[in-house]
């Protein structure tokens, strides 16, 4: 029979009209003896309904089936996208993207290559699911720059499915100590409308190669990774201007001859905070040194404008008045009151005082923790006394002051609570281990130092902090005459 021969099933009729097979009325065959047709309507009888029900359960069955993976699948991917939405630290972000991608489809391997800014190889290349094994193997060989098989996404920003990369023509092998890997499927992760990166799987922990239900699912995924990343750069955009901000507004320490000074500052890690604690430090008229640190309550630009207005007004009233610290924090409190809207503040004030045997410590409190002293020997001594009130509660109060003898080369510590809060730790916990760090550490030259504290600081990191450390030097200097 040819393509051009009608098959004798649709032969044409005496009407003109073709025979429908199994339709008695039209068919010109015998249809067989009335016995046998009844017969056979019988046994169909018989067994069609319980068939067509097993059919019927079994279609079910696989659309049931179908669905819930379906559904599973869709409530993994929105899992995972909030997974990756709620990072904001853009290291943490593109890791957290590979490795829910791999949980999405079942990959043992995951890599996410950032593209270089002229869009032609790979400059970073954050990776997932190797051994520490595999990574020992594979210490001193360079990340992927984009050659090969991987360089395809960067020509071609397609998706990629890949059943055997040692067979594929843009292969160009592996290097040595790499694990075996034999599958592959590659998405392009955009933002903005330009290609960031390309999001790389591996070997499926089932042995299967990826399918198309997996490139849609990392497809999607990609999309939402797209908004994540550019998130993070925003908020480290914002986080690099506030801390920028944040340190205009800081002083640089002049030259506090015969002593050594050196402060430091940490923002907060939240986004868009800018903190209220601040630091000073000043020789005095009266060849006295003074040193301040403040915390003005609050994070945001307000609190960061009323921290200026605070350090700039206590720098003139201890610079202009030849008073115990106790009575500048006073005139300072009053003055506030007056004129402006400061919130409350805690602040310590400290003159380095020149005495017959050497040096003092005078100093005063407002709600503030303590100063921190560390000796070269390793002793530490935290100057616990009358804390007095925060400025801004009331200003009538009488302020308190104290004195203590310090011992040449001492190091003298201010600090705000930032340095040391944790919330699940007491405030004892956190003064301790900074006075552990600060012994760990007080060997370093002062910048060094305070470097030190504040990079290693027992505090969960949740608020800005400030430090300042004043060196006594190793013998007094004679006074002039």
């Amino acid at each position: 029979m040819t393509d051009d021969e009608p098959s004798e099933s649709t032969q044409p009729t005496a009407s003109g009209e073709p025979d429908l097979p199994g339709d008695p009325a039209r068919s010109t065959e015998p249809t067989g003896p009335p016995e046998a047709s009844e017969a056979a309507e019988a046994g169909h009888a018989a067994t069609a309904p319980g068939e067509g029900l097993d059919r019927q359960l079994e279609g079910i069955t696989d659309s049931l089936h179908a669905a819930t993976r379906a559904t599973g699948r869709l409530q993994g991917l929105l899992d995972a996208v909030l997974s990756i939405s709620g990072e904001l630290d853009l290291p943490r972000v593109l890791h957290r993207i590979v490795t829910t991608a791999m949980h999405l489809v079942g990959a043992r391997y995951g890599a996410l290559g950032v593209l270089h800014a002229s869009g032609d190889h790979l400059e970073q290349f954050v990776t997932a699911g190797l051994t520490e094994e595999e990574r020992e193997a594979l210490a001193g060989t360079d990340f992927p720059h984009g050659r090969g098989v991987l360089g395809l996404l960067i020509q071609h920003p397609e998706p990629l499915l890949v059943d055997d990369i040692p067979s594929h023509p843009a292969s160009v092998g592996f290097p040595a100590g790499h694990p075996a890997m034999r599958t592959l499927l590659g998405v392009a992760v955009s933002v903005r409308g330009e290609i960031y990166g390309d999001l790389y799987l591996s070997e499926r922990h089932d042995g299967r190669p990826f399918d198309r239900e997996d490139e849609e699912v990392v497809r999607a995924l990609a999309g939402a990774a797209g908004l994540a990343i550019e998130n993070a750069r925003l908020f480290s955009r914002v986080r690099d201007s506030s801390e920028l901000f944040q340190r205009l507004l800081l002083p640089r320490l002049p030259d506090l001859t015969p002593f050594s000074g050196a402060a430091a500052y940490r923002p907060a890690v939240e986004p868009a905070t800018l903190g209220g604690d601040w630091y000073d430090a000043v020789v005095l008229p009266d060849t006295a040194c003074a040193a301040v640190i403040g915390d003005v309550l609050g994070h945001d630009l307000h609190a960061a404008a009323a921290m200026a207005q605070a350090r700039n007004m206590l720098r003139a009233l201890m610079y202009d008045r030849k008073t115990p610290p106790s009575a500048v924090l006073a005139q300072l409190d009053r003055t506030v009151a007056e004129i402006t809207d400061l919130p409350i503040t805690t602040a310590c004030l400290a003159r380095f005082e020149r005495t017959a045997d050497g040096w003092q410590l005078h100093w005063s409190s407002a709600g503030h923790l303590p100063p921190l002293i560390v000796t070269p020997d390793g002793r530490t001594e935290y100057l616990e006394a009358e804390p007095g009130l925060p400025i801004g509660i009331d200003p009538r109060i009488d302020r308190p002051d104290h004195t203590r003898p310090l011992a040449a080369d001492a190091t003298v510590l201010l600090f705000t609570d930032g340095l040391v809060e944790h919330p699940d730790h007491p405030i004892d916990s956190g003064l301790a281990s900074l006075a552990e760090l600060a012994v760990a550490h007080v060997h370093l030259p002062l910048d060094d130092f305070v470097r030190a504290l504040a990079d290693h600081h027992p505090s969960d990191g949740r608020d800005d902090m400030a430090v300042i450390a004043l060196r006594l030097p190793a013998a007094p200097t004679p006074p002039a005459y």
